[in-house]
Formats: structure tokens, sequence, C-alpha cells
């Protein structure tokens, strides 16, 4: 079997660019596009009868197309420079390690330096839940919670997603994940509009969620992380964010979850784990250390696959 230089190439391109550039601010970016497409497609059809049908349609009408319109233009450049540019673009785009770190890091910062109501409104950038009665203790949870359940959602099942299908089964799952970020609810007005992109992410995530979660065991040699995974995996209200959450509960040996409100409405929670300690600044070094390692182990994995 000869190497395939034409999946190597684009994989670390796309990876090393990821690890220096993260996610300029100011850069046009598939995903903003994609966010567009899909508020102006619920716009038009998310109102009326049939909204299930609806969605149905607008979910395929967006994934097909985006997995089609990448394979032909790849497919035309192939054999090329065009095609390693085009493919080590869309890997760059569709992975976010670094941004995912960054914005971490910045929560945890502004926390620190600037205090409880700074760090509050920092971390309204990143999770969905209502920032402005939760404790310094309670951010750093969010943070920690977004960071297991993006390293997920935002490396692992896109370098798996390459792995079967290149650059365009990559984009085509930043499609789904995009779409199940903005209208998969179960609050209306989505909870039938959104439920084919609920269901196509539940679907989409369920092998990377649980490969996340014993890479995460795997890269700490924490058995910790494992038991917690598979004791607490379960207990979320998600078939799969609670996988990476309850590895890196285990792996850090505190307890996630509990109520939370999102747009004024209290929605229990299980909670992850049984120690209450307090988390400090010092531990998002240690959160660093997983996703990079759980990163590179799977490039390097891919890479070794493909030679």
């Amino acid at each position: 079997m000869q190497p395939r230089w034409d999946m190597i190439i684009p994989l670390a391109a796309g990876y090393v660019a990821d690890l220096l550039l993260g996610d300029p601010r100011g850069w046009p970016h598939p995903v903003r596009w994609f966010g567009w497409l899909i508020a102006a497609g619920e716009r038009l059809l998310n109102r009326g009868r049939w909204r299930f049908w609806k969605g149905l349609l607008l979910t395929l009408g967006l994934c097909v197309p985006v997995y089609f319109s990448a394979a032909w233009l790849l497919s035309a450049a192939k054999g090329g420079w065009l095609y390693y540019l085009l493919s080590g673009i869309i890997v760059f785009f569709c992975l976010a390690n670094r941004s995912l770190l960054q914005e971490g890091q910045a929560v945890f910062d502004v926390l620190k330096n600037e205090g409880l109501e700074a760090g509050r409104r920092r971390l309204a950038w990143i999770v969905g839940r209502d920032t402005g009665e939760l404790s310094a203790q309670q951010v750093r949870i969010a943070v920690l919670e977004s960071m297991s359940e993006n390293l997920s959602d935002g490396v692992v099942a896109p370098l798996l997603f390459f792995l079967v299908g290149g650059a365009p089964a990559m984009l085509t799952y930043k499609m789904i994940n995009t779409l199940d970020s903005m209208i998969g609810y179960k609050r209306e007005p989505y909870r039938f509009f959104g439920r084919t992109a609920a269901r196509l992410d539940d679907v989409a995530n369920f092998i990377p969620a649980r490969v996340t979660a014993l890479l995460m065991a795997l890269m700490t040699f924490s058995g910790h992380a494992l038991r917690f995974a598979f004791r607490y995996g379960r207990a979320h209200a998600s078939p799969n964010s609670g996988w990476p959450e309850a590895a890196l509960a285990g792996i850090l040996d505190c307890r996630f979850g509990g109520p939370n409100r999102y747009k004024g409405a209290l929605v229990e929670k299980p909670y992850i784990g049984e120690c209450e300690r307090v988390i400090t600044h010092v531990e998002f070094g240690r959160v660093k250390y997983v996703n990079h390692a759980v990163t590179l182990f799977v490039v390097v994995a891919e890479i070794i696959y493909f030679l």
C-alpha cells in the first residue's frame, strides 16, 4: 500500500496551522457562512405547520450539498498543489483546539485578574447558560465542562470524520454540529424544527465522544477517568456530552453538572462526580495538556494509518 500523501499532507498542515494560528478574528470562516445559511433557512421555514419536515428539509438541504460540493471541488483539483491547499485549509478551519483553549484560558485569567463580574461576562462568550449569578467556582466548572465537550465536538470528531471520508466528510460534520448548536433545542420554537439536526448530531458524535473519553484517560494514565466515564457518562441529558465531561471530572477528581439556568429557565442536570473541591487557576494547565495530548495522538495515529 502506497502512502496516502493526499491525506497526510493536508492533515499535518491543517493541524500545524491550527496549532500556530487558532481562529484569527476577522478571518473568513466556513462555520460563519454555515451559520448565516442556517439562520436564513430558519427564518424562512420555522413557522406555521409541518415544522418537523421543514427542519428535516433544511438539515439535509445543507449537509448533502456541503459534502458533494467539497468532494467535487477537491476532485477537480486532485493531483495538483491546489488540492493540497484547499484540503489543508478545510482541515485548519474544521479544527478548533487552539481557539478552544485560548477562550477557556481567557475566562480563567479574567476571573483571576479582573474579578467575578468580569469573569461571568467573559464566560458568556463560550457557554449558553446564564452566567450572571454564577460563583467563581461555577465559572471555572463551566469552562472545564465546555473544554471537555468541545474537545470531542471541535477536535476529535472532525478528525475521525477526516479519517473515514477526508476533508468533505470533515466539513459536513461541521455543518451538522453548527446546525445542532443553532436549532437543535428541545424548547420552542425549535422543538420540532430542530429535531432532525439534534438527532443527526447525536449519531455523528456517538463514537467520537466515547473515543475522546478513552483517550483522555489514556493520555493521563487515569483509571479514575475511565471509571467516571462509564459511571457518569450516561447520566448526562445528552447521550454524548457526559462522556468527555465525566472523564475530565475523573482526571481532576472534582464534580461537574448540577442545576443551571438557560434563558431564565432552571434546568436540572445530574452531578458528575462527588468531590466538591475548589478548582484553582493553575489547574487549567492540566486541561491544556489533556487537549494537546489527545489531539496530537489522534493526528499521529491517522498519519501512521495513511502511511
